[in-house]
Parts: structure tokens; sequence; C-alpha cells
């Protein structure tokens, strides 16, 4: 029987069809063995019309490899999509905003939106991390850009033309705390608002997860296709992502010890691999996913092939196969409760009102009556402290009023003087200082047991601290309806509560 190739975006939206990606993961270097092969893997899948689009990753895991827009030009060629991975790290807007009009040019239209890893190598050391724009920021940019990019010129605006882009997120149900999933479900609603057409998940082994997410984005009604990823696990590729090594990906100790136990029962065993994959593929259509992304180091086409055959053939006794994919963090949150006949979800939601934070503390409260009273618009003070903001806005007290604010911040929160302040919005924490990824718009997926990414057992992620403040104020709700625009750093080393009164910083940016 003969299979119509349909391009990426038409496999994702049609809900008759189940889309597939394949992901290759360009090197380092510009002509080594590993981008000759990217081509070579590519040139295979565009004979195969199953395959929507080759995925081509983003210097994963932090260090530097060829970027995929050289590549992806080469792999558009052989008569395949790509879907690049668009990261947010190691650049500002600006280059950015180049990167996006120059795929557009070239007819990549296809992205998956993400924060990004951490730097951890480089060119005579650690690279300076750079994240000028979260990833709910980029997408919110990327759709601007699609409905014509409106910008500032000689007190002008000037349209440019609409972009084509078909961009998605990247979701991880895989979370051991009730902080850390709620935190990754309230950013996936801020991305869908902003944009995102498609949503992809994390790397996990947990059906009831993959479940769980099903049911959440059906249950909130956000109308966003699904895309479940699926990793071909290796030996030595599982103890990475046991120890965290590999952000975001989630082996449990008991998958480390199955696979240990199967590579010395089994003499082939990466066959068994491959058919686990296989399985999961079943799992996942089986749980009305729209469609499915591989990956794995060094994978053949041949055993892409298998994987879609065999799990094309297992489809029919789906259910039989979630049994194989049990493997929940040690006393791990699930959204809703187990449905025990099928080893899944009901679609209950557990009862969350007694977990929590039990109380807020003095600096939280206190903090948080002061912006109450006196910093914020509708404030009794408000009107007050905005006639003399006004006056010392233009007199010689705004150094000296600059330096007391920033003093005084430095202390209580250690304020980085962006001045253009969103503390408030965060449970007042700075995240200049206190997230390593300078996120204003929710968690990225990399931390794992409520600690940050990059500073695992010594930092706790600030939305883990801000969703526990805010459910214990009956606020958590709001999580996933804000939005905070990136910082303007004309404003750096300025007062914001001067830029506040004076309506300088993003609150009024906002409203224009």
């Amino acid at each position: 029987m003969t299979v119509e190739k349909h391009s990426f975006k038409d496999a994702v939206l049609d809900k008759d069809k189940f889309s597939i990606t394949w992901e290759l993961v360009p090197g380092r270097g510009s002509n080594e063995v590993d981008q000759q092969n990217v081509i070579k893997l590519a040139q295979q899948a565009s004979l195969d019309p199953r395959i929507n689009a080759i995925t081509l990753t983003d210097n994963p895991s932090g260090k530097p490899a060829i970027h995929p827009f050289g590549l992806a030009e080469e792999v558009k060629n052989l008569g395949v999509e790509t879907l690049i991975h668009f990261t947010c790290k190691d650049k500002n807007r600006n280059d950015i905003e180049s990167e996006l009009y120059a795929l557009d040019r070239a007819g990549l239209p296809n992205l998956l939106v993400m924060t990004g890893d951490y730097t951890t190598e480089g060119y005579n050391g650690r690279p300076k991390p750079v994240f000028d724009l979260d990833s709910v920021q980029t997408i919110k940019f990327i759709e601007d850009m699609n409905n014509g990019l409106e910008v500032k010129a000689h007190k002008k605006t000037k349209t440019f033309p609409k972009t084509d882009f078909f961009e998605g997120a990247v979701v991880s149900p895989f979370k051991a705390l009730e902080s850390e999933v709620m935190t990754q479900y309230y950013k996936m609603h801020q991305k869908v608002d902003v944009g995102a057409k498609y949503i992809i998940t994390q790397v996990g082994w947990d059906a009831r997860k993959f479940d769980e997410l099903r049911k959440y984005v059906d249950k909130y009604e956000l109308n966003t296709p699904l895309i479940g990823n699926i990793y071909v696990l290796s030996m030595p590729v599982a103890r990475m992502m046991n120890k965290s090594i590999i952000p975001g990906a989630v082996v449990t100790d008991k998958l480390l010890s199955d696979l240990d136990a199967e590579k010395k029962e089994f003499d082939n065993n990466k066959e068994r691999q491959l058919l686990r994959s296989a399985k999961l593929f079943a799992v996942l259509k089986g749980l009305k996913y729209d469609g499915v992304t591989i990956a794995g180091h060094g994978l053949k086409y041949e055993e892409i092939k298998f994987i879609l055959d065999k799990g094309e053939e297992l489809y029919s006794n789906w259910q039989e196969l979630v049994k194989e994919f049990d493997y929940p963090e040690d006393n791990g949150f699930y959204y809703f409760e187990k449905d025990e006949a099928t080893g899944l979800n009901t679609t209950t939601p557990v009862d969350r009102k007694n977990t929590g934070s039990k109380s807020n503390s003095l600096f939280y409260w206190s903090f948080g009556l002061v912006h109450k009273f006196a910093l914020s618009e509708g404030a009794p003070l408000y009107p007050m402290i905005k006639f003399f903001a006004k006056g010392i806005d233009k007199s010689v007290l705004n150094k000296p009023f600059t330096y007391f604010e920033y003093y005084t911040k430095t202390i209580t929160n250690e304020c980085r003087f962006c001045g253009d302040c969103v503390m408030h919005e965060l449970a007042f924490q700075c995240p200049m200082s206190q997230c390593a990824k300078h996120q204003r718009n929710g968690a990225c997926g990399g931390g794992k047991d409520g600690w940050c990414e990059v500073y695992p057992g010594e930092k706790r992620c600030i939305y883990v601290n801000m969703y526990e403040k805010y459910k214990h104020s009956g606020k958590e709700y709001s999580m996933k309806n804000r939005y905070a625009p990136p910082a303007d750093w004309s404003l750096y080393k300025t007062s914001s509560w001067l830029n506040f009164f004076n309506e300088r910083d993003y609150n009024y940016r906002d409203k224009e």
C-alpha cells in the first residue's frame, strides 16, 4: 500500500494522521563525521513517507556544536522537512530576531522553542550564559512576527511582512513534586496562550504520566496537539539520565535496575531497546497522542523502521503494554487519581487542598503588605508616592534614591539592578540573581526534586518556592494566566520604583 508523505504541520494538525519525527544530533565542527552522518541518515529518511521531519538539536547539554540552520538547508534539499530546536540560550533578542528572519527566508518554518540547557563547556573555558528571552517570550515574539512585526522607527511604526512559523513548545510531566508538576503545566498554559501550536514531552518512561498529560490537556481544553518523546535507551545514557547529567530526562532507579538485569540476560541488548521503543510507540498512539519524536544515540534508519513497523503491529494490544512502563518517581505526585483497572488515570483530579506549605514566611508577608499598600496601582498610598516619585525623578535626589533602593533590595532580595523589576510577581524573588537562566515566566524543564538544574542541592527553583507561597495565599491559579515581558535593558541601573511610578517599566510598555 502506498503511503502519502505529509508535511510536518499537516501531520500534527490533522487528527486522522500521526506525525513522526526522527531526532538527529549535529556534532562540533563543520565537516566532521557527525555532520556527514546527519545528511546520510536524512537522505534515507526522505525515502520513508511515514517520517514527516528530521529534528535537529541546538547544542544539547550546553556543549558547542554546529548550528542546525546550515544542516537544515541541506536536509531540506534532500526532500524532507526539518524541525529545528530553537533554544533561547547563547543569544539576545536581536540575535533571535535575526536568526528567525534567516530561517523564514530559507523556508524553514518548523521550530521547537525551548529555554535550552545551561552552558557547560566551550572554547577556552566555560562560556558566559546568555538568557535574554525565555521560551514564553520567544514564542510570543514569533507570533508577533507571524502577524507582521511592528517596530518603532523615527517616530513612525513599520510593519514587516508576516512570517509563517509553525512553533511548538516542551513540557515535562515527569516530575516528582506537586510544585514541579504544576509549574510545568501552568507554564504550558502560558505557552499555548501566546501561540504554541503543539507540545512535545520531555523524556520519560512512565505511561501514567503520559496519560496524565493527555487527560490534563483535554480537561482544560487547550486544543493543542501532543507529541510523545521516545528515546532508545542504552545503558550508558540511562546511567547519565539517572544521575541527572542530562537535564530534564528521567530514568528512575527501578528502570535502571531493570535495564541492568536485561543487559545481563539478553545477548542482543540493542534489540530489547528497540522493542521497548516500539512498545512505547504503541502506547502513545493508544493514548491518543498526535505523534512521536524518536531519538537515541547512534540510531540507524533500519532501527527507526523497526520501531515504526513493530509499533504499528503492537498497537492493537497497547493496553497490555501499559504495565511495562510503570516507572513512577518515589512518592511522585500525579494530578489525577489512579485507575487501578488500567494502571493509568481516572479523570478525577487528586485532592490538593491539604498539600503544600502550611504557612508563609514573615519576609513574604511583609513584602506583600508593602506592595499591597504602597507599590501597586490602586494601593492607598499610591497617589501620594507617585506625586513624590515624579518630583524625585527630575531632581538631584534621583541618584541617592536609586542607590537607596538598590542597596535595600540587594540586602533583602539579592537585587541585580535591572530597573524593570518583576519580583512582586515571583513571590518577591529576583529572577536575575536567584534563577540561573533568568526565567520570568515559569520554570525550565531541567530541575529535579525541587532543585535548580544548575545548582542541584544548593538552590531551590524559584518557581517551586513561588508555587508553595502562592498556593498558601490562594493565588496558585494566577500562575497560568500571567505573562511577564522581557526586561528593558535601557533601564539597567535605574530605580525600578521611579520607573514604575513614572510609567516607564514593563507594566506600561505592555499597555502601549
